[in-house]
């Protein structure tokens, strides 16, 4: 009996969190996130939606959806506003709390020194009024504004950040697709090892305590006397099979006239070049070869194999400094001035070669073999019509057929838009996100809520996509240095 009562007293003290704009405008969804707890939305809030409701930026597009959502659970509701409505209807069962919408004027609340015709202050009135009015209840603020949540905690109330849209707390959790075989690993899982080959790689079926671990496509790497890289075909359960990796750091194999310098480079062309792979995402620091890799994959499978008919680059355009304003001209030359890293990575790749022609490694990327400065222009011209840079904005609605499609800085994206384009895809196509989550852009995005972050986590143990942390820099030892000690 005793215990019941403590059960019933537990539950009857559910939380109050008060929303403020811009959780709402981050992820609609959130009304329905908050499980048992109600929810209260003052009457500030509605204002700041309805004033950035216009447009056609993901922020008013959440407004909109947001005002859809809420007009769907108040109306029929609307004698239970005071009383609180509940939420288990219109969530489906997500959430068993209570909506309130404040329906009544809030003065006299808050220090003179905060001037109440700021949106936030009015905001934090009302929990400070809140706190007050159910002294026993706990009353937080969820905000994305850090700068609020500081003032609110100054006047001693309890302010959280919005936490539901985080794929990850500690981003050193993320999946690196990488995985260094322990030294007493073939001890340990050689017991009744089965080894064949099949078309000049050798495959490995082993037993043993790492096996449910190993993550289908997750790459196995062992040094010492007989060094070891491999990628798991089979995983995640008693037995696993391992493949050895075509070596692109031989001349021999090298991709439109580029090999690569480490481990991880290696691991990420075999999955660049690998046409069962339809998914690839590439995360790394500035200059660990991201962009070069990919483009040199994707001319070598667009212009000599023929397995795509063109690449398609986009990237997010968010400016580092002020925005330059309007820009003339079309689609594609609006584009340019955000496509430098990909004209840097074309003056790398059309390089005249220093290999004869006929031997490994000379190829169309190596127009200074056939006819100098002529022989690269002509190859210049060829690149650039199968290559076609498109901005995000009219991504809607399109399908790509046999394309290789980049997204490159894909770290300033939205889970939401990231789904937008990888649902662009169609049959043959082949989808490449890159990205450093450390440089993120856009506002209220972190690096547990980013969108590349998110298609990592979700996209791992696929059998046809992919996933390496680059973690080398290869761009000079000035860059390497630069990044180290600023």
């Amino acid at each position: 009996m005793t215990a019941k009562r403590a059960k019933t007293a537990k539950s009857s003290v559910s939380k109050l969190f008060v929303l403020d704009t811009n959780v709402l405008m981050h992820d609609p969804q959130s009304l329905f996130r908050f499980e048992e707890h109600d929810i209260y939305v003052p009457m500030m809030t509605l204002e700041e939606l309805d004033a950035n409701k216009k447009g056609m930026s993901e922020v008013a597009r959440n407004a909109r959806q947001t005002s859809r959502l809420l007009d769907e659970i108040v109306t029929g509701a609307e004698h239970n506003m005071a009383r609180g409505i509940d939420l288990s209807g219109p969530s489906r069962k997500l959430a068993t709390g209570h909506l309130f919408v404040q329906t009544e004027a809030i003065n006299g609340i808050l220090p003179i020194s905060l001037p109440t015709a700021k949106a936030d202050n009015q905001i934090i009135g009302v929990v400070m009024y809140l706190g007050q009015k159910f002294p026993e209840r706990p009353v937080i603020l969820v905000s994305k504004d850090i700068n609020m949540r500081i003032k609110a905690r100054a006047l001693g109330l309890e302010a959280q950040d919005y936490f539901n849209d985080k794929v990850l707390e500690d981003t050193d959790l993320l999946y690196t697709g990488t995985r260094e075989l322990p030294a007493d690993f073939w001890e340990s899982h050689g017991k009744g090892l089965e080894s064949w080959k099949k078309d000049s790689r050798t495959y490995y079926r082993i037993k043993g305590p790492l096996c449910p671990d190993m993550l289908v496509n997750e790459f196995v790497w062992q040094e010492g006397a007989q060094p070891l890289q491999a990628w798991v075909k089979v995983g995640a359960g008693k037995t696993a099979e391992l493949e050895t990796l075509i070596d692109f750091s031989h001349a021999r194999n090298a991709v439109w006239g580029i090999t690569a310098r480490n481990r991880e480079q290696n691991f990420a062309l075999n999955l660049l070049m690998n046409p069962d792979i339809d998914f690839v995402t590439l995360l790394g620091q500035a200059g660990t070869g991201k962009t070069l890799l990919t483009l040199a994959a994707a001319l070598t499978q667009t212009l000599e194999t023929k397995l795509f008919s063109e690449v398609i680059i986009t990237r997010v355009t968010v400016p580092v400094g002020e925005d330059i304003g309007f820009l003339p001209g079309t689609e594609e030359e609006k584009m340019t001035p955000w496509m430098g890293a990909l004209e840097d990575n074309l003056d790398v790749l059309n390089k005249p070669a220093d290999t004869p022609t006929g031997a490994p490694g000379a190829s169309a990327g190596h127009a200074g073999t056939y006819g100098g400065d002529w022989g690269r222009a002509a190859t210049m011209d060829l690149i650039r019509s199968r290559i076609k840079i498109k901005s995000l904005n009219f991504m809607r609605g399109r399908t790509f057929m046999n394309k290789f499609l980049i997204i490159d800085e894909a770290q300033n994206l939205t889970p939401k838009q990231m789904k937008t384009l990888i649902t662009r895809a169609g049959p043959g196509t082949k989808v490449v996100c890159l990205g450093n989550i450390a440089q993120i852009d856009t506002p209220y995005l972190t690096e547990g809520s980013s969108g590349l972050t998110y298609v990592v986590d979700r996209f791992k143990g696929w059998a046809h996509s992919g996933h390496v942390t680059l973690q080398r820099g290869e761009r000079s030892r000035l860059a390497d240095h630069a990044a180290e000690v600023l």
